[in-house]
């Protein structure tokens, strides 16, 4: 199963924060850093609930797949701590807010075939174990030997650790069991002093945990910040479609990217009807409907559906009105058989055991109150229909997040087959519709997901300015037939079958040629129904509309909700008509499958991991001079810098396990050092994709082979500074590569060039400049004192009609080839010419300033003529490049 390309920008940005809290060495630095450099100045500040401990948030809708981010999340997550403690337990506390979830979960992450599981195993090689508390307790397979040689994952409830009974108080007592972990001869200070040392909740603090919080809004009090904080945690993962206050969100899934990848069925169609009889009878309706659409649809090679109603029950109460076992009783009458009848309450559940998504199972009508919550999932759930009372407002703010997800993550090819539907008999429908909107915020969507049919989209029969009749009416004051009213003045109507079409399970096809079009409503079929099928016919309508508003949503990593929040300027007026339209040549790659302009993957942007499939490392050379290492053990002890509440403890070089890690290896033959200083030198190298890791290990061994005793022992000791100098030579090794294919792929004409970028109409730098004259945008993003000189130089010539500072990290236009070249500026001349500019002030590294000349000359060589590149140096220009003079004097007569 692979990641969806949200799910995948979630990981990344993990992995992203993660790079930078390493390097900024302050939590809230390096989360006010990671959001300035998308543009997001305006995010609330770190939230410092866990002192010293990494806590952040993944705002994920209903059906986002937030246990399979999780899972995929946890590698880069020790993966970076190893970096520091290289002998790190992989320990996972897995916590979830109620026993259903956590039966699920373990039931999930232990089945060798379920894909979460199938993702841990080849994730961490196969060496993985999932255990509930029980199983810790008794020290079933669970020691400090067994702990450090795989990833070990204990799925608990928030309730287990609150020590509310005799069982949940066992986590505090000391425990024979678990002796092992008394002789880990870690010397932290873990131990919560009131407890034994071998007691759970102890041996879990030694073990300094990750720990991932499923429905993390139910873990927001006090009382529950106290139950994290006493873990001894070193990373939080908050996983919620409702953050709240004090969660540190780093990324953000909106509803529409879910809409994109087939996983929900929205928008949700809602509709009011006369009475509660109108609603059954509606709700059986469209579901025999979606059933024979459904079938037609396997029949012509779809997946198959089974089309579910739940119907909402009021509890019961001293008036004893529309309870679920009327409603059930109401059911049977209509002949449906009682197999496919189930109900799901607080204290009667008939579902337990039941698959739903089977073939063979039956069920296709649940009667709930409100207990269907988190835990409960069946993607064959389409029809919410709400019985209760006419003068409430509905209440499905629970339940309607049951209704959401799509069957087999699929566009199914009717669009009746890819909403989901909510009727409702309420007199108070505008409130009914803002418990509608509550439901979607709580399962992380928004009022624009949803489509309400007013009574004249379901009536499409009756003329202009009339009102329909009673039968049919959606607001009228008049009562159905049947019903009386109440000296309070409610109705007092309840169900009853008679009012509800004899044949409403009678298949379109037998009475769709003898309904003559629209019926009268005394002699409504379930065919010609007017109510459903003026929803089927609303609803396709709102789909499309809805499905077209998907396809052209914004930019993913900026969700609406951050729109506000960021640090947003838009193109000047004045350049807009001009500026808007121009494209910037980019390099095109083409592919096997056919010509230039076959289809849309036939010319896939070139990337520069394109270039290096055929790259081997192995066999390279391995020669490098260690001589100039720096002398530094690991950057600095980040429990010293000053203000320690925010210095994050997964970054902290224990020097006790460092040192004793080093001498466990040096102790071993030469042999068993080359293999375990090559295994912790991997380690700490990172992503070398596409470089495949046999080929870097053996590369790595080369290298640690060559090493004689006395660099082996150093190596161990500043292994940061070394791996640093080998990744060096390894990308010096692949910019060689890189370029000699580029050359051959360009020299042959399998590497072509068309316009690929265009400017935005607004920009969102990490921060700004001071203003200056002829800029493309309102302000522009900051830059330093060379390039604002030189720019001021450029502006400042008459034939200039507009500059842009160029931004970087994925959002400005970059050269693509054998590397990624974001030049400084883009200037705009009178006479049509556009110049991208790269400056080179003396206080620059430029070591890559001549791989970037040749890539960009190439680029201009082959862009056209009104398109330019050029290299400013302040002095000492390489060899193709300009002084600052030089340069202006060119660009004055383009």
């Amino acid at each position: 199963m692979e990641l969806k390309s949200y799910q995948q920008r979630v990981i990344d940005d993990l992995a992203e924060f993660l790079a930078t809290l390493e390097g900024s060495q302050r939590i809230d630095t390096a989360y006010r850093e990671f959001w300035a450099e998308r543009g997001v100045t305006g995010m609330a500040p770190y939230k410092n609930n866990v002192p010293k401990v990494p806590h952040l948030c993944a705002k994920v809708p209903t059906a986002g797949g937030k246990t399979y981010i999780a899972v995929n999340a946890l590698k880069p997550i020790f993966d970076a701590f190893r970096r520091s403690n290289p002998k790190r337990p992989a320990f996972v506390v897995w916590l979830v807010p109620s026993l259903t979830i956590l039966e699920q979960t373990v039931k999930a992450l232990a089945n060798p075939e379920h894909p979460y599981r199938k993702r841990l195993n080849l994730l961490f090689q196969n060496r993985v174990e999932i255990y509930e508390k029980k199983d810790l307790l008794q020290g079933a397979g669970f020691s400090l030997d067994t702990v450090r040689e795989q990833l070990s994952i204990v799925v608990m409830s928030f309730d287990s650790l609150r020590a509310r009974n005799k069982e949940d108080r066992k986590i505090f007592q000391d425990n024979g069991y678990l002796a092992s972990f008394l002789d880990s001869g870690d010397k932290d200070d873990w131990r919560l002093p009131d407890y034994d040392a071998s007691a759970l909740i102890n041996v879990i603090r030694s073990l300094h945990p990750v720990v991932v919080v499923d429905e993390s809004h139910n873990a927001e009090t006090a009382l529950s910040v106290e139950m994290l904080h006493n873990l001894n945690p070193h990373f939080i993962l908050d996983l919620t479609a409702t953050p709240k206050n004090n969660s540190n969100i780093f990324s953000f899934v909106d509803a529409m990217q879910l809409k994109q990848h087939h996983m929900v069925k929205l928008p949700v169609i809602v509709a009011n009807r006369q009475d509660k009889n109108e609603v059954i009878e509606a709700a059986l309706i469209l579901r025999r409907q979606l059933e024979e659409i459904a079938f037609q649809e396997e029949a012509n090679g779809g997946k198959y559906i089974r089309p579910i109603v739940l119907f909402q029950a009021q509890p019961k109460t001293a008036d004893d009105n529309t309870t679920f076992e009327k409603i059930k009783e109401a059911l049977i009458a209509l002949k449906i058989p009682a197999a496919e009848i189930k109900i799901k309450t607080a204290k009667l559940d008939e579902l337990k055991d039941i698959d739903l998504m089977r073939r063979d199972c039956p069920v296709r009508y649940i009667i709930t109150v409100n207990a269907l919550k988190e835990g409960w999932d069946c993607p064959f759930a389409y029809i919410l229909a709400s019985l209760a009372d006419k003068s409430s407002a509905v209440d499905v703010e629970q339940i309607l997040g049951r209704v959401l997800r799509m069957p087999h993550v699929q566009q199914h090819g009717h669009e009746l087959l890819n909403m989901s539907y909510v009727f409702t008999a309420s007199n108070r429908f505008a409130a009914t519709l803002d418990s509608v909107v509550k439901a979607l915020n709580r399962a992380g969507f928004s009022d624009r997901d949803y489509r309400a049919l007013s009574a004249e989209e379901t009536h499409p029969a009756v003329e202009a300015g009339e009102r329909p009749s009673a039968a049919g009416d959606l607001f009228g004051d008049r009562l159905p037939a049947g019903a009386s009213l109440s000296a309070d003045g409610k109705t007092g109507d309840d169900i009853d079958v008679s009012h509800i079409a004899p044949d409403w399970n009678q298949p379109a096809a037998e009475t769709a040629s003898s309904a003559g079009g629209l019926l009268a409503p005394e002699a409504q079929t379930s065919a010609g129904h007017p109510f459903v099928e003026a929803v089927k016919a609303q609803a396709s309508q709102q789909n499309l509309a809805y499905e077209a508003q998907a396809k052209t949503a914004g930019d993913p990593a900026v969700p609406p909700e951050l729109e506000t929040r960021m640090n947003r300027h838009r193109m000047k007026d004045l350049f807009r008509d001009e500026a808007l339209p121009l494209a910037l040549p980019q390099f095109f790659i083409e592919v096997e499958t056919g010509g230039w302009f076959d289809g849309d993957e036939t010319h896939p942007l070139l990337e520069r991991d394109l270039l290096l499939k055929d790259f081997k490392l192995a066999n390279l050379d391995a020669t490098i001079g260690f001589e100039d290492v720096d002398s530094e053990m690991y950057r600095v002890d980040l429990e010293q810098i000053g203000q320690e509440e925010y210095a994050p403890k997964p970054f902290k070089v224990n020097r006790a396990h460092r040192q004793r890690f080093n001498e466990i290896i040096l102790a071993q033959s030469r042999e068993n050092q080359v293999m375990n200083l090559t295994a912790r030198l991997f380690e700490l190298i990172g992503n070398l994709y596409p470089i495949d890791d046999a080929d870097a290990k053996r590369y790595l061994s080369r290298i640690v082979e060559a090493m004689d005793a006395d660099q082996v022992r150093d190596c161990l000791e500043r292994d940061v500074a070394y791996v640093r100098k080998i990744r060096q030579k390894i990308d010096a090794l692949a910019d060689q590569h890189a370029y000699r294919q580029f050359s051959t792929l360009l020299h042959i004409d399998k590497i072509g060039i068309r316009p690929g970028f265009t400017l935005p109409e607004a920009i969102a730098p990490k921060k700004n400049a001071s203003a200056l004259p002829k800029s493309l945008y309102v302000t522009e993003a900051e830059m330093g004192d060379f390039e604002r000189k030189v720019i001021n130089d450029v502006a400042n010539l008459e034939n200039i009609q507009w500059w842009h500072r160029n931004l970087s990290r994925g959002k400005g236009f970059r050269i693509n080839g054998f590397l990624n070249h974001y030049p400084d500026f883009i200037v705009k001349t009178r006479k049509g010419r556009v110049v991208v500019l790269e400056t080179k002030g003396d206080d620059r590294d430029n070591s890559d300033s001549e791989l970037k000349l040749k890539l960009g000359k190439l680029w201009e060589a082959r862009a056209g003529s009104a398109f330019k590149y050029m290299m400013v140096f302040n002095d000492n220009p390489v060899e193709g490049a300009d002084k600052l003079a030089d340069a202006l004097a060119k660009l004055g007569q383009m």
